[in-house]
């Protein structure tokens, strides 16, 4: 039986009533539900008896948690590990997104469940800016975006504060702000062990400075979600509330069906819309959300910026350097992709990029403000003469079929390579780069050089453990 803090005891009865808490607590004494969400760009066909998340296209509740770290379709981004309620966000894209293209920024993203999601669901063209604070988790979210293979995404490793120049820019910003976990009482015992009322109260006061640091940043009509993993008005309806009367938000309603189970509004004497996920209520974890809009007469530089980005063509131009990267390789690189008239290729270094066209200026202006950690779909690095597919190019779906050789192969095989250890590749695979796949999906390069292929998976994203499972019975 979990242990709870009686200060959360007193306070959760009191928001929800000892019967609806009492449930709470069966609930959260209960075993975790497992969910993931496909992949639509990675199509695979899956054979275990799910049941849908009914609030998103493609999430599926898994019947067992499978050990994902030896699936090699999970390390080829075919689909992503998220907790069920969270998968709600796509409601409130969908529902208030028009089919226009849409800069959206994702603040507070690693490991990066809902950016992955929200590059799914956003309209085709549109950019997402994934940030995350922590250098660390920074790297984590980089490689789940890359694994996932969407274009049109740039990694940034910043504070709230440090966007404060990017005035009126975004279209959508999502805030899953940092909260005191309540939520997450059944999958992290440590979330447990670290509650507290002082806590809770740091927490609410800095979201308020989260919020405040952002909001110059979303173009006046533009939407904000908002959303935590933790059931207290505090951090919740009342920080809504407080949006309300600091800068004159409007609270959108989202069409929820009754049989999803979704609690409303808990705040005494507020009346506008919310959208909270109780686990003994719905099959997934404490989940909160509040969708709010800017004000529409609320002044930005927007428009001057529009207007600045023709005259800024020529002074963006690519400058040249002592970079080893040739025309030769540039034109290999452009050969690469699918779709190359719609990306523009840029080298850093000796780093081949392709970023999308009609989003040069605005990745420019992001690199002057921001800590990138990356910016459009690696191509390739130049070594010596030599240029060297990236890994994010094996990843992505703008690759060109029939660029590359490839080669599928066992379970066995693949999870050596996830492991970066040598492969034997058939005798009539030809010499040079080879893409390896599994299950004709793709995992990464090999350099084939005749009696050995040197493995080029990303070293740090290795598969560390030295136990081979049997193989993941996840799709036909």
């Amino acid at each position: 039986m979990m242990k709870l803090p009686a200060s959360f005891v007193r306070y959760t009865q009191d928001l929800l009533g000892e019967d609806a808490y009492q449930k709470l607590v069966d609930a959260l004494n209960e075993t975790p539900p497992v969910s993931i969400r496909l992949n639509p760009k990675k199509k695979v066909q899956f054979k275990l008896q799910t049941a849908d998340v009914p609030w998103t296209i493609e999430g599926f509740y898994l019947d067992e948690r499978l050990t994902f770290t030896f699936d090699p379709l999970f390390h080829a981004g075919c689909y992503y590990v998220q907790e069920a309620s969270s998968m709600f966000v796509e409601q409130a894209l969908r529902q208030h997104l028009a089919d226009e293209p849409v800069k959206m920024l994702d603040l507070c993203a690693a490991p990066g469940g809902k950016s992955t999601h929200a590059r799914t669901t956003l309209p085709a063209g549109s950019l997402l800016v994934s940030n995350e604070v922590m250098r660390n988790r920074s790297q984590i979210l980089d490689e789940n975006l890359t694994k996932w293979g969407y274009p049109d995404v740039v990694v940034t490793n910043n504070d709230p504060a440090d966007f404060t120049s990017l005035s009126s820019f975004f279209d959508v910003i999502l805030t899953d702000v940092p909260c005191s976990g309540e939520g997450m009482f059944r999958k992290d015992t440590i979330a447990i062990d670290e509650w507290s009322v002082d806590n809770v109260e740091i927490c609410w006061q800095r979201q308020r400075r989260i919020i405040t640091d952002i909001w110059s940043c979303l173009k006046p009509g533009g939407i904000l979600i908002y959303s935590t993993c933790t059931y207290n008005t505090l951090e919740n309806e009342e920080n809504v509330r407080w949006m309300i009367k600091e800068f004159g938000a409007e609270v959108l309603p989202i069409d929820i069906r009754s049989e999803w189970n979704i609690t409303g509004n808990l705040l005494a004497g507020a009346d506008f819309p919310v959208y909270r996920f109780l686990p003994s209520r719905t099959k997934g974890e404490g989940f909160f959300l509040a969708l709010v809009r800017k004000p529409h007469d609320e002044e930005g530089d927007e428009a001057k910026w529009q207007e600045k980005k023709n005259r800024k063509k020529k002074e963006n131009k690519q400058k040249k350097n002592a970079s080893p990267v040739g025309k030769e390789h540039l034109e290999i690189a452009q050969k690469w992709l699918n779709d190359s008239t719609e990306y523009e290729l840029q080298v850093t270094d000796t780093l081949i990029t392709a970023v999308p066209r009609c989003y040069v200026e605005e990745i420019e202006k992001l690199r002057s403000s921001l800590r990138v950690v990356q910016a459009g779909i690696g191509l390739g690095e130049v070594k010596g003469r030599d240029l060297i597919p990236h890994h994010s190019l094996a990843m992505s779906v703008l690759r060109s079929e029939g660029a590359f050789a490839t080669q599928d192969v066992n379970y066995e095989q693949a999870i050596a390579y996830l492991r970066k250890e040598a492969i034997v590749l058939h005798d009539s695979t030809p010499k040079g780069y080879v893409l390896i796949t599994y299950k004709q999906t793709p995992l990464g390069f090999v350099k084939n050089i005749g009696n050995r292929a040197n493995n080029l998976y990303p070293q740090e994203w290795r598969i560390r453990s030295g136990y081979l499972p049997d193989e993941i019975k996840i799709v036909e």
